[in-house]
């Protein structure tokens, strides 16, 4: 068997993850598929790149080894591909490629755009890993990313990004079923939900950590359920757990939001773009590339505004914190 270049990128996201599981998710592929990969380059090689643990993969000396090789590699690759398509879509007319993980923000923000900018090819990449978006960005395969960072969780940056802060606290509320007990609160206190199982996806960057920490601090143990927010939806309607979530959130017949006492958890909204080597420019440096991602960022100001303002528990929330969103002019 010899390596080839996605071999080389999988041993890169499974270092970069520390998981098999959150890898594979982020390669877009199973986790036995990945774990069969993974075993067929080392019998390749002739030893184990990473030791298995309880708590994921950790390289060995061997794995560290290659990994040092491996990266400038697959480096050097993504910006080969990303060079030539960028050269091809100049060629085709102008193009905006943005990235996010998921918010109640982007469609007002694409309705936004696509109005500023008419004529131009904008695509929209979604990913549940701010990190991930992060290196698209950073290997030119993403103009764009809008991400969150969990509070006391702070994400690996790449060289070369610059970013704007949208948010620099947003709080997370709690979603729950519209019969909880605590539903009736306008304020839910943590100790309220000590005998609930919180769900959480793992594969979010911070959220897993970012929670625990909360709940250890206010001396909790809760049982806590892994998995994809998605299916966390069917299972908090029917009282089978509660969740962190955006204070954006939209209302449901069967489930209610509500904002934590003392808003112990957190996350910081960012918008991440490239910076050019040349005067400090974003992107690639072309004139006016900083006033487009000045207007981009005004946008996604707007569009979270209008967001924010139309969630009925985030807008008290806002009025009783005395947020300045409120008195923001309409955009």
């Amino acid at each position: 068997m010899e390596l080839e270049v996605r071999h080389l990128r999988a041993l890169c996201a499974i270092a970069d993850t520390g998981s098999l599981h959150k890898a594979a998710r982020q390669l877009g592929m199973s986790q036995p598929s990945l774990t069969t990969q993974l075993r067929r380059i080392e019998n390749a090689l002739g030893a184990e790149l990473f030791s298995r643990e309880r708590t994921g993969c950790r390289p060995t000396p061997l794995g560290h080894s290659v990994l040092s090789r491996a990266r400038p590699l697959v480096s050097g690759m993504a910006t080969l591909v990303a060079e030539a398509r960028a050269a091809a879509d100049r060629s085709a007319g102008p193009r905006l490629r943005v990235g996010s993980t998921a918010s109640r923000v982007l469609a007002g923000w694409l309705r936004r755009l696509r109005h500023r900018l008419p004529g131009t090819d904008i695509s929209l990449h979604m990913d549940v890993s701010p990190s991930a978006l992060l290196r698209m960005v950073a290997a030119g395969q993403l103009d764009m990313a809008f991400v969150h960072e969990v509070e006391g969780c702070p994400l690996a940056v790449p060289d070369g990004l610059a970013h704007r802060v949208l948010v620099e606290r947003e709080p997370q509320f709690v979603s729950m079923a519209r019969d909880h007990p605590a539903a009736a609160r306008q304020v839910v206190e943590l100790a309220d939900l000590a005998g609930d199982r919180w769900m959480v996806d793992p594969t979010v960057d911070g959220e897993w950590d970012g929670l625990r920490r909360v709940l250890g601090a206010a001396g909790l143990n809760p049982r806590v359920v892994h998995g994809d927010y998605l299916t966390a939806a069917s299972l908090i309607a029917v009282g089978e757990a509660v969740a962190p979530c955006q204070p954006t959130s939209g209302p449901r017949d069967d489930m209610v939001i509500r904002p934590l006492r003392d808003d112990p958890l957190a996350v910081r909204l960012l918008l991440f773009s490239r910076i050019s080597p040349v005067d400090g420019a974003v992107g690639d440096g072309a004139p006016g590339e900083r006033a487009l991602e000045a207007a981009v960022f005004a946008d996604l100001e707007a569009a979270y505004r209008e967001a924010a303002l139309r969630a009925v528990d985030y807008r008290r929330w806002l009025t009783r914190h005395k947020s300045p969103l409120l008195h923001a002019p309409a955009a």
